[in-house]
């Protein structure tokens, strides 16, 4: 006769395998192929007076000039764990005075690629810098190199847009309007 103990096991056993059945397969890439791409640009403003123009945690939204724009959806705005609308969930995991990295989250049913993106201003003199943005995520679940490689280039081709319009932006330019998508 089973006792309760055995009844409470066997349901969360079942629970698990149904649930996880239910939620699709699971989100980890068994063989990663993890990539980066770094980009930088040089700004003709001191890099505190950059970084006070750009790295504010929702700026992504004009110098990425996101059409539904950023909101923080959880957490508070510039502390480690904030997480923003942009890329349907991107949680802030490190900052220091002039840097953030960010994470998105896990999709259910997707592959978890891993993605995240570090932004930074380095001084180069006391009035110029240097904007570094690198990503860094897993593309094993495209299907062959050539797919990964035009991945790699549109990622690149987009965020060196975004480093631009960052660079325009630190030394007080507008931005022109988005260019059709």
């Amino acid at each position: 006769m089973p006792t309760r103990f055995h009844v409470i096991v066997a349901a969360c056993v079942v629970s698990c395998f149904a649930g996880g059945a239910a939620q699709g397969a699971s989100v980890v890439v068994a063989s990663p192929t993890y990539t980066s791409i770094p980009m930088e640009i040089t700004v003709n403003r001191p890099a505190a007076e950059v970084w006070k123009r750009i790295g504010k945690y929702c700026d992504v939204a004009e110098w990425l000039q996101v059409p539904a724009g950023c909101r923080i959806i959880a957490g508070k705005d510039g502390q480690v764990g904030a997480v923003r609308s942009v890329g349907g969930g991107e949680v802030l995991v490190a900052r220091t005075e002039l840097s953030y990295t960010y994470a998105q989250t896990p999709k259910v049913g997707m592959p978890f690629n891993l993605y995240h993106g570090t932004v930074e201003v380095l001084p180069l003199t006391p009035t110029t810098s240097r904007i570094v943005y690198t990503l860094f995520y897993d593309n094993s679940m495209l299907p062959d190199d050539a797919a990964r490689a035009a991945d790699r280039e549109m990622r690149r081709t987009r965020f060196t847009q975004a480093l631009q319009n960052m660079k325009i932006l630190a030394e007080g330019g507008k931005l022109p309007a988005p260019a059709a998508r």
